[in-house]
């Protein structure tokens, strides 16, 4: 454990880099704090609500403002079952800064938490680049600075959503299981419990991607029962029996709460359509107008479920109770969603619906106004997979592309999040850059893909930093 304790110091030659990504990541935390601090500054407030109401930025939720200012168990337990607990600190601190200063900062303490987690994202995918693929410094630089001017990912690194931490833990696990991988080390035990744990307990997926990643580490070895009981079967069973015992113990009763709020509000709605009813109909038999009522009221219960969803812009879902398969999509359009939101808002904004919630004004599928967004779309995912190709014999790429392929059958496949894919960018992007430098690897391909991959970075932070900017101050 101790050599992985080592990784977490900076070295001289990655100061300057990390150096320049906190003076202009502080400036567009700085813009996102002036954009909703006259309302999160407020040191009363009422359960987090105001957070709900002011807060908007695409499809990401506030959900942690409100945790760090009034803690509870708010995250859905089992997708992300430690994360309230891992925020629990920031909440001690935070309602003691309130204490002495009357000024909820939250803001300030969880843009500090992002800086960080971000800081090393940058150091650990310099790395791989770097250390692990092998590019120069000066490409490893580059494709840095490339997938940080990609529009979800700019985003994300100044929003108190889990994904920011989500993706520095899959780089950290992905630069070590690289490093192990390239050094001939086996992942230990520990380290595997350790990993899966953290990963798992923000979010679920990310404990099965670090599982992949000691799979392609350890080989046959991570079958042997010895590790797959002690890493695998017994930290998994263990969290999920806490995420049940936290559903227990803190959703349910909140559930039935909600239930029981809204079966009263139904009864007091269908009462005052049935007086309604019987004051304007003209049918005279008794049983008669009962079935008439039922009728009409079913019909209009149906058409009021059919338009709240429709206006959260979503597919439907399997059919089944399973709270997992609920979260499916098997009717929103694929390609459509590959172009304009997968490879097409993840990268860039579109500036139609300028990061609009699709829960709210945003539709499903938003155009770009000009050819050159799919153009640039394009290029970048030509490039991406012509380096898969020509890196197809690297173990370390198919350990990321195994990790993209579970992220794509969770969102394409099932429609997991399918409506707003591209929030979980954080997730999956990092393949991109992480393709493309096998390009930059060749001696006939290295000075072209360079200059591209140039030109490619600097529209990326010139086109997404004006309109997120704009956004924040307009």
């Amino acid at each position: 454990m101790s050599n992985m304790w080592s990784i977490f110091r900076i070295q001289k030659e990655e100061r300057w880099l990390v150096l320049a990504f906190v003076l202009v990541s502080v400036f567009l935390h700085a813009c996102c704090i002036y954009c909703f601090s006259d309302s999160f500054l407020q040191e009363s407030i009422d359960n987090g609500g105001v957070f709900y109401s002011h807060f908007h930025m695409s499809g990401y939720d506030p959900i942690t403002y409100a945790v760090v200012t009034h803690w509870d168990v708010t995250y859905q337990v089992f997708r992300h079952p430690l994360l309230t607990w891992m925020v629990y600190p920031l909440f001690l601190l935070n309602n003691g800064l309130i204490a002495l200063t009357g000024y909820n900062l939250v803001q300030f303490l969880l843009a500090a938490l992002l800086l960080v987690c971000n800081s090393y994202s940058v150091v650990f995918l310099y790395r791989i680049f770097k250390d692990i693929i092998g590019v120069r410094r000066d490409d490893a630089i580059l494709l840095t600075a490339f997938f940080y001017g990609f529009a979800h990912i700019m985003v994300a690194s100044i929003v108190a959503d889990h994904f920011t931490l989500s993706m520095f833990l899959l780089l950290l696990t992905l630069y070590i299981a690289g490093r192990w991988m390239r050094e001939g080390r086996e992942m230990t035990i520990l380290q595997t419990l350790v990993l899966f744990v953290v990963t798992a307990g923000v979010t679920l997926s990310n404990g099965v991607k670090m599982l992949i990643d000691a799979l392609f580490v350890n080989g046959k070895r991570f079958f042997r029962p010895k590790y797959l009981l002690l890493a695998v079967i017994l930290p998994a069973a263990l969290l999920w029996l806490f995420a049940v015992w936290e559903n227990h113990t803190y959703i349910v009763p909140k559930e039935k709460a909600q239930r029981i709020a809204q079966q009263e509000k139904a009864r007091v709605a269908r009462e005052q359509a049935y007086q309604e009813f019987m004051d304007t109909t003209s049918i005279m038999n008794p049983e008669e107008k009962q079935r008439v009522f039922e009728k009409q009221y079913q019909q209009r219960l149906r058409k009021e479920a059919k338009a709240r969803w429709e206006s959260m812009h979503k597919g439907m879902p399997i059919q089944s109770k399973n709270v997992f398969l609920r979260w499916t999509d098997v009717t929103s359009p694929r390609w459509d969603s590959m172009v304009e939101n997968l490879f097409g808002e993840s990268l860039m904004l579109h500036q139609d619906h300028l990061l609009e919630d699709t829960m709210g004004s945003r539709p499903m599928i938003v155009r770009y106004r000009w050819w050159i967004c799919y153009a640039v779309e394009g290029v970048i995912v030509l490039l991406w997979l012509t380096g898969l190709w020509l890196g197809r014999k690297s173990r370390f790429m198919w350990m990321a592309m195994a990790g993209f392929a579970f992220d794509m059958i969770i969102h394409l496949v099932l429609g997991f999040g399918l409506n707003e894919v591209y929030i979980m960018a954080s997730h999956w992007a990092f393949v991109l850059p992480v393709g493309i430098a096998f390009l930059l690897k060749s001696p006939h391909l290295r000075h072209l893909t360079f200059y591209l991959l140039l030109l490619l970075t600097v529209f990326l932070w010139l086109y997404n930093g004006v309109l997120l900017v704009g956004y924040l101050l307009g």
